[in-house]
């Protein structure tokens, strides 16, 4: 598998039609021009299966339906890239934190929900195809830590868990068996986690090629941490390995007042200096430039050249009004109070006017 230099850009297409603009050394451009032209040859995309309320609006954060994916996954293909597909099997965000079942999907049993997971992968591989936008790698589940489709499928329900993992597998190989297949947890600096999540796993499931690992410093550990980790994942399982979610500050300016948010709803993670103490690098350009020069090294000392890219997370979610991660109706359906803002702008890759960062030099002309 060839070395991916990737980003996610599930958001590009909302961030776009709110007028959100890009520039590389002052001179506006198509954000996939600019990206290739750092040597970026990867794009992760995330589906969702129904990311509107029961009144048909829709929940935002990049509303990724399956149109919504097609279209930025056309878009990554023309510009000759790799795409990551990530289901998450859930009609809005999955993590550890959340695994809800899709509203069409309630009321299911087990075995109804493992063929829905298979049904749902074949016919979005199937028309992905069709539509002249079909993925090169496929991502089943989004940060597994905790299980998916919940409760029947929550940790430690392994059982049932694997069924519905394994659901998935089966479907990506049914509409092509080559396709390479990835297992993506969070915290990557938990190796007591990992070996826990995929022993259970492997005595269960089907098999698979990629794991993917999120790693955010101010979460998950120290590099040492991830590397002591990975290391270890590369022998012990042999698998390839990919750092499928990343991001790091380049600022700790508040940029609420570019989405026109009130003052005490301006809580984004740029104003929590409890989260910056926790990393090594300090959240500057130079900082978020230092700190991806690192990572690379860690991914690099993988053993057995098993270390096969990263994609970092929403370098292009700039702050556009309009654009957060829950609508009004997205709080109701998840049962959470907000604040519905962009969250994540001081760790893109382009500041808060959309120019390229420094940090993309890096991704450019990283040589271990």
């Amino acid at each position: 598998m060839k070395y991916i230099k990737g980003m996610d850009l599930s958001t590009l297409k909302e961030v776009e039609s709110l007028g959100g603009k890009f520039y590389d050394h002052g001179v506006r451009k198509d954000v996939f021009d600019i990206l290739k032209s750092y040597d970026v040859n990867g794009i992760r995309l995330r589906l969702w299966n129904d990311p509107y309320t029961e009144e048909g609006v829709p929940y935002g954060a990049g509303t990724n339906d399956l149109p919504t994916t097609i279209e930025l996954a056309r878009r990554a293909l023309d510009h000759g890239m790799e795409v990551l597909l990530d289901f998450h099997y859930s009609d809005f965000w999955a993590d550890p934190g959340k695994q809800r079942v899709p509203k069409a999907w309630r009321g299911m049993n087990v075995s109804q929900l493992e063929q829905a997971v298979y049904d749902f992968t074949v016919d979005t591989l199937k028309a992905m195809k069709e539509a002249g936008a079909f993925p090169t790698l496929v991502q089943v589940g989004n940060e597994l830590t905790n299980g998916l489709l919940w409760p029947l499928g929550k940790k430690p329900e392994y059982d049932n868990l694997a069924r519905f993992v394994s659901a998935g597998i089966r479907g990506v190989r049914a509409v092509d068996e080559t396709l390479p297949v990835m297992i993506h947890l969070d915290n990557g600096g938990n190796h007591e986690m990992y070996l826990d999540w995929f022993d259970h796993y492997r005595e269960r499931g089907e098999d698979f090629d990629i794991i993917g690992l999120s790693y955010y410093p101010f979460w998950h550990g120290s590099l040492e941490d991830l590397q002591n980790n990975m290391n270890d994942l590369a022998v012990r399982y042999g698998k390839e390995l990919m750092i499928a979610e990343v991001s790091m500050g380049f600022t700790m300016e508040d940029y609420g007042s570019y989405e026109k948010l009130e003052p005490d709803r301006r809580k984004g993670y740029a104003t929590k200096p409890e989260l910056v103490e926790k990393v090594p690098f300090p959240m500057t350009k130079e900082g978020q430039k230092d700190f991806l020069r690192a990572l690379f090294d860690v991914i690099h000392q993988v053993p057995e050249g098993k270390g096969k890219g990263y994609f970092y997370w929403e370098p292009a979610w700039i702050p556009v009004p309009g654009s957060g991660w829950a609508t009004e109706g997205a709080l109701a359906y998840i049962e959470e109070a907000g604040p519905c803002g962009n969250e994540w702008a001081n760790q893109a890759l382009f500041d808060y006017e959309g120019n390229a960062l420094p940090a993309l030099e890096i991704v450019r002309d990283y040589r271990p």
